[in-house]
């Protein structure tokens, strides 16, 4: 009789899972369980009684489980780089940042922000000014863009001076305007 792990659903709590058991069942499966695993990934990163190197490997856990619930669709996409650079924010904060990683890099979590943003700064400023009166489709582009800087403010003090610093400080303004 094949168990629920075999079957693509987890059979007792993920929670007691080792960080290989969980890997697996990651690699292995699509779909919904992702998430729980992705979370549970999560928790077990900011356990603070790990080392930062354990408590590392669980967030990348969790940023696996998060890439691999990508289906194609735009919201799904903006909810799965807004956890990607929420989590990796947390640990260039709460763990510091390491150049070596690119998951890690306070650089590389710059360029990724910006590379998922359709707008500059000064085209979202220009429709926030009248989002209520833009179609659903745009208001929620613009949510979209909030969500997706909601962690630049505090990156930028990881960031040395320069334009991707300037322009990411641009959005900590224009964030305030979007609905």
């Amino acid at each position: 009789m094949r168990s629920g792990a075999d079957q693509g659903e987890p059979d007792s709590d993920l929670n007691t899972w080792t960080l290989d058991r969980l890997e697996a069942f990651i690699l292995g499966t699509r779909g919904p369980h992702l998430e729980s695993a992705r979370v549970v990934a999560q928790g077990q990163a900011y356990h603070d009684g790990r080392p930062g190197h354990v408590r590392r490997q669980w967030a990348k856990l969790s940023l696996l489980a998060n890439r691999r619930m990508l289906d194609g669709t735009g919201g799904c996409s903006v909810r799965v780089a807004h956890q990607d650079f929420m989590l990796r924010m947390w640990v260039i904060d709460q763990l510091g940042p390491d150049d070596g990683d690119r998951d890690w890099s306070p650089e590389a979590l710059a360029s990724d922000t910006l590379d998922a943003l359709t707008f500059s700064p000064a085209q979202a400023a220009d429709l926030a000014g009248g989002w209520r009166d833009l179609p659903v489709e745009r208001i929620r582009e613009l949510r979209w863009h909030k969500n997706l800087t909601a962690h630049v403010e505090r990156l930028v003090g990881h960031l040395v001076p320069g334009p991707v610093r300037e322009l990411l400080v641009a959005w900590i303004g224009v964030r305030r305007l979007l609905p």
